[in-house]
């Protein structure tokens, strides 16, 4: 069973589905047909992608007779921003550790 860091991570692979959230994220909440004219690929593409979101938990939607309307939930990143800051924390003591050693062998 993947984690969530490992769904994310794959959700936001795609180009296509980033740029939605992302538009998601700046826009606020947006129907298909305007997520669509602004994506370049076809209805039924966006729906999938927008489903596969849905999915990792990043987008919401809400039906308003015949129109979805979807929001981005910029909180479902947090997996990710745990991550980063970790592997940022790893670095950081690797390259502290690496700029003692090159202090130690100037001396």
């Amino acid at each position: 069973m993947q984690n969530a860091q490992d769904i994310l991570f794959k959700t936001l692979a795609d180009p296509t589905r980033r740029a939605i959230f992302e538009r998601l994220c700046r826009g606020g909440e947006q129907t298909v047909g305007v997520l669509t004219a602004q994506a370049g690929v076809s209805q039924p593409a966006v729906s999938k992608h927008l489903g596969v979101l849905k999915q990792a938990g990043l987008v919401s939607d809400r039906h308003e007779g015949r129109q979805t309307h979807y929001s981005a939930r910029p909180s479902a990143l947090a997996p990710l921003l745990d991550w980063t800051s970790r592997m940022a924390g790893f670095w950081e003591s690797r390259f502290d550790d690496l700029e003692n050693l090159l202090k130690r062998m100037d001396q």
